[in-house]
């Protein structure tokens, strides 16, 4: 289990996953806010929290405007997606921290994984198949060169994995983890792995690839910032300052006839206010009220908040009464998972379910044994049964055992103003049964410490992500078991049970789709019944879109990639884009007028 990820736009380079919260989440609804409110009052409301420059007041309503940039052409796009601090520092090596986000753009993958559902896409991998659970046989692409006009070959491949196990501090996603051995026949690559270990693949073939060319002299590839980057993806890197710099097409791309942007364009500067009024063309950020923002901005403002995860309760599994399931059920029975919700991210998602999936992302593998796709409706006479079975009942409005009333200490991170509002509307919902709930907000760096280290009691946080098997065995695996004090990056719940990881396990040994169905339907099970982390409310991924001049984005629809803008998932999405004048743009528009 990873946090779920930050409010606004990408982190710095191999930090933590951007966390889910804030407005994102499972509705698709293209820009229907909360009912009742007004325009004025949502404006109001959402520009309290900008900066309240270039805003034109007229009568009782406030109108804030998009004004795309003349100097910027239809083939151009502008981009929010990196940040300076404030300045930008000239780091194109993918691996390293505070690589620029375009780094992603020109250095490719093998196979491109959509974060909604873990779909992959062949890329600089054009095939792969698993002959049994201890081997990937890859076939690398042919036909692809660097953008110095070098040819990419499987030779670039080996090297990039040999440079990984020399570097251990390079091998972010942790290839070398699963990697026995890698062998070479003809266009195909072998990798041997030091187990059964099927899903390993995806983690395989998300390592971006390097030139041997370029890379091969460098004496310490952990510190170098490429300043001149060389890759096979479809953009260049063109005009470059401090505070701006610009990509451009790269005419010998593989897929260059699918690329119909000429030049991007990446201010280090963006604010809020830059994100609504600047003209962007794709933005990935939160923004309150989305409607009234950044909608009302232009009318070719279009926005899809995708589900990426699942908030919810995480319980220190080592401590009393959290390590009482009856507890935990008495909790989640308790909970109004719709008001959460609603409260925490203004409308824009929904309550999530108890099996640890992401719906509808992930509904082909949801068991239908377990009713209601797994949603636990608020019953306080239900949760009162569930705390009366260890011995809990209500005496003056307390919630009490032994005389003594049941007190909870529940931590958020400090300015996550999504998550504070769903942990108060937990104070509310419990303190209603009698639950005393202190709520806990140390520093961002103080909330991770603890959580990593397992000093908490119950915490704000998440499970769940695209890809099915990873999110239970991040959630469930004793492989990061930690004792207290000890720090483990996943399983930060210390959820541990020989009998679940037999489960994970075999799901490694199989490349049976069957076998691994069976699979899930017991883990999805485990955590119904088990209730390791409790699920409240659906966060999510926020893409922002400008139709003006390019058309093609993934929506709820189409949703062939998660519309962030950060990692590799642009690779996908710039190959999809057409300008909207063309007559693929134009096709395009027709379709989603159907």
């Amino acid at each position: 289990m990873t946090l779920p990820p930050q409010r606004t736009r990408r982190p710095a380079a191999q930090g933590p996953r951007p966390r889910l919260g804030g407005i994102p989440g499972a509705s698709h609804r293209s820009g229907q806010s909360r009912a009742g409110r007004t325009r004025a009052g949502r404006l109001a409301a959402a520009i309290a929290g900008l900066a309240v420059v270039a805003l034109v007041a007229t009568g009782c309503s406030i109108q804030v405007r998009s004004q795309p940039d003349p100097s910027i052409g239809k083939d151009t796009m502008l981009i929010n997606a990196d940040r300076g601090n404030p300045l930008f520092d000239r780091n194109f090596n993918p691996y390293i921290p505070n690589a620029r986000t375009a780094s992603k753009w020109m250095y490719e993958p093998l196979i491109e994984i959509n974060p909604l559902d873990g779909t992959g896409t062949p890329w600089l991998a054009s095939s792969w198949e698993l002959p049994d659970a201890r081997t990937i046989d890859m076939t690398i692409r042919k036909g692809v060169e660097w953008s110095d006009g070098t040819e990419f070959t499987p030779e670039d491949v080996v090297f990039t994995f040999d440079l990984l196990k020399e570097f251990p501090a390079m091998d972010v996603k942790g290839a070398w983890q699963h990697i026995d051995r890698i062998e070479r026949d003809g266009d195909h690559l072998v990798f041997h792995l030091k187990g059964e270990d099927v899903p390993s693949l995806n983690i395989i073939g998300a390592t971006y690839i390097l030139p041997e060319h370029h890379y091969g002299t460098v004496k310490d590839p952990v510190t170098w910032r490429d300043p001149d980057p060389v890759g096979t993806g479809p953009f260049v890197l063109g005009n470059y300052s401090d505070q701006q710099y610009s990509m451009d097409k790269n005419p010998t791309y593989w897929q260059a006839d699918e690329i119909a942007i000429e030049h991007l364009v990446l201010p280090a500067t963006n604010t809020q206010l830059d994100t609504v009024t600047r003209g962007y063309d794709w933005a990935y950020s939160f923004i309150s009220d989305v409607e009234g923002t950044w909608g009302a901005a232009s009318p070719d403002n279009k926005w899809w908040f995708p589900a990426g995860g699942v908030i919810g309760l995480i319980p220190n599994l080592t401590k009393a009464p959290y390590n009482d399931v009856n507890v935990r059920k008495g909790i989640s029975y308790a909970l109004d998972r719709d008001g959460i919700a609603e409260t925490a991210s203004e409308g824009n998602l929904s309550a999530a379910g108890q099996t640890g999936l992401i719906l509808p992302n992930q509904e082909q593998y949801l068991d239908p044994s377990i009713p209601d796709e797994g949603m636990i409706t608020q019953d306080t006479d239900r949760a009162l049964a569930e705390f009366a079975k260890s011995g809990y009942e209500q005496q003056g409005g307390k919630l009490v055992k032994d005389g003594k009333q049941l007190e909870i200490t529940l931590m958020t991170a400090n300015g996550y103003s999504d998550w504070l509002r769903a942990a108060q509307q937990v104070q509310r919902d419990l303190g209603k049964i009698g639950v005393e709930v202190q709520i806990q907000a140390p520093q961002p760096a103080g909330y991770q410490q603890n959580i990593n280290n397992g000093t908490f009691d119950m915490a704000m946080g998440g499970m769940g992500n695209g890809d099915v098997f990873q999110a239970y065995n991040s959630l469930l695996s004793s492989d990061f078991y930690q004792p207290v004090g000890k720090s483990t990056v996943n399983n930060f719940e210390r959820y541990k049970n020989a009998d679940t990881q037999k489960l994970l396990d075999e799901y490694r040994g199989t490349t049976d789709r069957g076998e691994q169905q069976q699979i899930l339907n017991k883990l999805q099970a485990i955590v119904y019944d088990d209730l390791p982390v409790i699920g409240m409310y659906y966060g999510g991924l926020w893409g922002l879109f400008n139709t003006g001049k390019f058309v093609g984005w993934p929506s709820a629809e189409d949703p062939y990639m998660a519309p962030q803008n950060y990692d590799s998932a642009p690779l996908l999405i710039f190959t999809k884009l057409r300008l909207r004048d063309s007559a693929a743009g134009k096709k395009i528009l027709e379709e989603q007028a159907k």
